[in-house]
C-alpha cells in the first residue's frame, strides 16, 4: 500500500519495519528536532523571570502582566492537538519548519512591542509556533530512530525539555542584568535561524495521511481550551459575571467536542482513551500537578521581587533550583519505576512538592538566598519524583 508524501507516492510507514536514519543523517536530523524544541521551551522559561520588569516598563498590573505567559501557554495548548492532526496531513517536517518560522516572526514582534496588548498578541503567535514544533516532535523522532532504539530519541527529548527549563531562568537573569527585557526575545533570532536552516536541510520527509482535516473538531478544540482558560482567568481577576459566562461557554464547547469526537474514526481528542480509568486518573492528576507547578513558576518572580526585594538577576538564580530538582529526580526515579508502584512514587512526589511549597510559604521576608534556594530545590525534587511515574500509565494506555 502507498501513501502520498511530500515527494510523491511512497510505501506506507510501518513503525516496526522502519529503519530510521544512521550516522551523520541521524545526528543532523535529531539536532534540528532538539534545537527547535529547546527554542520553544527556553523562551517560555525565560519570559517568567522578566515578568516584574515587563509589568513595570509597560505600566501594567501583575495580574495583567501574567498574560505574557498565559497567552503563550493558552495558544500552545489550544492548538497542540489540532496541529498534531494537521501534521499527519501536510507532513511533520513541513509543519515543524512552519512552527520555527512563526516563532521567529513572533519573537521580533515581541521585542518591538510598545504595550501589553501588542506583547500579549505576539506571545500568542509564539505559542502557535511552539505548538507546531511540539505537536510533531515525537512523530519526527519515530522516523529518525529505528523502532528498537526509539526510547533513546524520546529520552533525548525529555532531556532537552529539562535543559530548556533549567537554563531559562539563569539565562534570563544574565540577559536582564546587562540589557532590557526585549533582549530575551531578540536572543531567539540566531537560534531560530539556525534551527530553520537545519530543519530544512536535515529533517526526513514523512508520509502524509489522506484523511481530510477535521475543521469542525479543530475549531471546537481551540474554542474549548481558549474559552475555558480566559473564563477562569476572568473569574479570578475580572468581572465575575463575564468570567462565568465565558467559562460556561467553554464548558459547552467541551461537551459539543466530546460528543462530536465519539462519531469520528480519527478523533483529535482521544475520547476512547478517556474511558480507561488508569489513563483518565493519570491525566487528571497530571493536570492538577502541572497547574500547581505553573502557578508557582508564574507567581514566584513577583513574590521574590515585591516581598523579598530581589533584583532580576537574583530572581532567575533562585528559581533555577526548581528545574535542577525536577531534572535530577526524574533521572533517579527512572531507575526506581520498575521496583515500586507508580501510584506510590507519584503520591510521595506530590507530598514532597506540597511540603516544599509550604516551607516557602512560611518563610520570613528577610530570609536569605540559601533558605529560598534549598526549599525551591526540595519542591522541584518532589515534582521530579511525581512526573515520570504518573506519565507511564498515559504512555502505556495510548501507545
Amino acid at each position: 500500500m502507498t501513501v502520498t508524501t511530500e515527494d510523491g507516492p511512497q510505501e506506507e510507514y510501518d513503525a516496526k519495519r522502519h529503519a530510521g536514519l544512521y550516522g551523520a543523517q541521524r545526528l543532523k536530523a535529531m539536532s534540528a528536532v532538539l534545537l527547535a524544541l529547546l527554542l520553544s521551551v527556553l523562551d517560555y522559561a525565560i519570559a517568567n523571570v522578566a515578568l516584574p520588569l515587563i509589568a513595570q516598563d509597560l505600566h501594567a498590573s501583575s495580574s495583567r502582566a501574567i498574560w505574557v505567559v498565559n497567552a503563550y501557554q493558552l495558544a500552545n495548548l489550544s492548538c497542540l492537538l489540532p496541529l498534531a492532526s494537521l501534521g499527519a496531513r501536510v507532513g511533520f517536517a513541513r509543519l515543524s519548519q512552519l512552527g520555527i518560522f512563526l516563532f521567529l516572526i513572533a519573537s521580533v514582534a515581541c521585542a518591538l512591542s510598545q504595550n501589553l496588548l501588542e506583547l500579549t498578541l505576539a506571545r500568542a503567535l509564539q505559542g502557535v509556533g511552539g505548538a507546531c514544533i511540539m505537536s510533531v516532535n515525537i512523530a519526527l523522532v519515530r522516523f529518525i530512530y529505528p523502532h528498537k532504539e526509539l526510547g533513546r530519541g524520546i529520552a533525548l527529548n525529555g532531556l532537552f525539555v529539562g535543559l530548556g527549563v533549567a537554563l531559562g531562568p539563569s539565562l534570563g537573569s544574565l540577559i536582564l542584568s546587562v540589557a532590557s527585557w526585549p533582549w530575551i526575545f531578540w536572543i531567539n533570532l540566531p537560534l531560530a535561524l539556525a534551527a530553520l536552516a537545519l530543519a530544512h536541510a536535515a529533517l526526513p520527509q514523512t508520509p502524509r495521511s489522506d484523511i481530510p482535516t477535521d475543521m469542525v473538531g479543530s475549531l471546537l478544540t481551540v474554542a474549548s481550551f481558549a474559552l475555558t482558560g480566559v473564563g477562569l482567568d476572568g473569574l479570578m481577576h475580572a468581572d465575575f459575571l463575564s468570567g462565568a459566562a465565558v467559562t460556561v461557554a467553554g464548558v459547552l464547547c467541551w461537551a459539543m467536542l466530546l460528543h462530536y469526537q465519539r462519531e469520528r474514526l480519527e478523533p483529535i481528542v482521544p475520547v476512547d482513551l478517556l474511558a480507561r480509568r488508569p489513563f483518565l486518573l493519570a491525566c487528571l492528576v497530571g493536570f492538577l500537578g502541572f497547574v500547581a507547578s505553573n502557578l508557582y513558576i508564574v507567581a514566584m518572580p513577583f513574590t521574590l521581587a515585591t516581598a523579598f526585594h530581589r533584583g532580576p538577576g537574583t530572581i532567575g538564580l533562585l528559581i533555577a533550583p526548581w528545574a535542577v530538582g525536577v531534572a535530577t529526580m526524574s533521572f533517579v526515579v527512572s531507575r526506581l519505576a520498575d521496583r515500586f508502584p507508580a501510584s506510590v512514587l507519584s503520591s510521595i512526589g506530590l507530598l514532597i512538592t506540597a511540603s516544599g511549597f509550604c516551607l516557602l510559604w512560611f518563610l520570613p521576608t528577610d530570609a536569605g538566598n540559601w533558605a529560598i534556594a534549598w526549599r525551591t530545590l526540595f519542591a522541584g525534587c518532589g515534582f521530579g519524583l511525581f512526573q515520570p511515574p504518573n506519565n507511564r500509565p498515559i504512555t502505556a494506555q495510548s501507545w
